[in-house]
């Protein structure tokens, strides 16, 4: 993938080696709130099992995207009413193509290659990089921030949708 797409002005985008690995610490609570990262990612987001929320975010789960709603209740109806996702069986690997996993306290951050049509010529694609923050209560996610924007023209790493 790394000769896939140039960026307008550097180079591409290169995922990890071993994506499994970037969820993974010597710290068990680093260790605990990534690999919940990784499941969120998996379980949810790319099998679209909605119905197992409550494993892995909270209740009041406070959402820092303007396209999703806060609330873990509001997060499904999102995915599950408004984007009529279906689950799936989970993968034995992630899909999402992740540059690394960086995790401190509470905090877990990952940064994901995003392959884009470039606006200046569709029949070209290039790479950028996708950010998601989840901040973890008891191993669970309780906030989620990224880079979304109003004016985004196609969609981030809603693989489910």
């Amino acid at each position: 993938m790394a000769d896939m797409a140039r960026t307008a002005q550097g180079d591409p985008v290169t995922p990890a080696d071993d994506i499994e690995a970037q969820f993974t610490s010597a710290d068990p609570e680093l260790h605990r709130n990534k690999q919940a990262a990784y499941k969120i990612f998996t379980i949810l987001d790319e099998a679209g099992n909605w119905d197992r929320v409550n494993e892995f975010k909270t209740e009041r789960y406070i959402q820092h995207d303007p396209f999703v709603p806060s609330g873990s209740a509001a997060v499904v109806k999102f995915f599950t009413e408004t984007h009529g996702v279906k689950p799936r069986p989970v993968e034995d690997k992630l899909r999402m193509k992740v540059v690394a996993v960086v995790a401190e306290g509470d905090m877990v951050t990952i940064a994901s290659a995003r392959y884009l049509t470039n606006p200046h010529d569709p029949s070209e694609t290039y790479t950028t990089t996708w950010f998601d923050m989840f901040r973890f209560v008891d191993g669970r996610a309780d906030e989620h921030w990224d880079c979304a924007t109003l004016d985004m023209k196609e969609a981030p790493n809603l693989v489910g949708v």
